[in-house]
């Protein structure tokens, strides 16, 4: 009987126990795609779809304890970190990590939430700059967030460009600028590559509050693609096609006051299963 084993991907993120954001919807993302979700959770915000409320610290021992376990026995095929709001936990997930090198890692900089909720310490960035872009096969802030990486101001497509000029002489190696917060009835966000190349990607807005956790959507999903074989270029587009049509199938649907989830599961996929060599 020939042995199989399904494509995994790591979440390394903070707790949404609304379901709509953090690794809640990291695992349904990666679930959805037919990937094996595992987790590893950094934080413990208290939200919900109106806003985030407190958050609390997960001890820097746990959080290195979490690593080691899944790291030790389910070693997955490409990872999604999200929700880093201090330097020492940017200090252990990098330490963690650099023993595992050629796994593909995905940075979504979780720093404001999509109700314009401040989620990071200050002094966390730079280490993050200093410690994790490097690390990171690619990075995907949104406008706030390469505003905040860049030090330039984020409201236009020139902005865009020029943020991810700037974000791209700190050591990173791919990153994708989402263009979501565009006040325009076409989304476009860029993807700049290993070579400099600037790639563009344009939707059509949807008119919905439902767009809560579309950050971890997004990156839970690039890296799921490319724990299933996908180039980059393939998984960034690929995720971004998945994103819209979750955000576009969860569009009519009411959950909570706010800003409701998106339909994660509207076409979802069949665990999928690699024979092993």
């Amino acid at each position: 009987m020939k042995t199989h084993k399904y494509p995994s991907v790591l979440t390394i993120a903070g707790f949404d126990g609304s379901g709509g954001a953090g690794i809640q919807a990291d695992i349904k993302t990666i679930s959805a795609l037919g990937c094996y979700a595992t987790s590893v959770l950094t934080a413990l915000p208290v939200q919900n779809t109106q806003g985030v409320k407190n958050i609390f610290s997960i001890p820097i021992a746990a959080v290195a304890e979490q690593l080691n376990a899944i790291m030790e026995d389910i070693v997955p095929d490409a990872i999604k970190i999200g929700m880093v709001h201090t330097p020492e936990l940017v200090e252990v997930i990098v330490e963690k990590l650099e023993k595992h090198k050629g796994i593909p890692i995905v940075f979504d900089p979780v720093m404001v939430a999509t109700s314009g909720h401040r989620l990071i310490e200050e002094k966390t960035i730079s280490t993050i700059i200093e410690k994790l872009l490097p690390m990171a096969d690619l990075i995907t802030p949104n406008m706030d967030e390469a505003a905040i990486l860049s030090k330039v101001n984020v409201e236009t497509l020139n902005d865009m460009t020029l943020a991810g000029e700037r974000i791209k002489k700190l050591n990173c190696k791919h990153i994708l600028l989402k263009g979501g917060h565009q006040q325009t009835e076409v989304i476009t966000s860029l993807y700049l590559d290993a070579s400099d190349t600037s790639h563009s990607f344009e939707f059509n807005k949807i008119k919905t509050h439902n767009t809560h956790g579309s950050g971890c959507t997004l990156s839970s999903a690039i890296a799921s693609y490319l724990a299933i074989g996908k180039s980059m270029y393939e998984a960034v587009a690929l995720g971004q096609q998945y994103v819209y049509n979750a955000i576009k199938h969860g569009a009519d649907t009411k959950t909570g006051q706010g800003n409701g989830p998106l339909n994660h599961f509207f076409n979802p996929q069949i665990l999928i299963k690699n024979e092993m060599v």
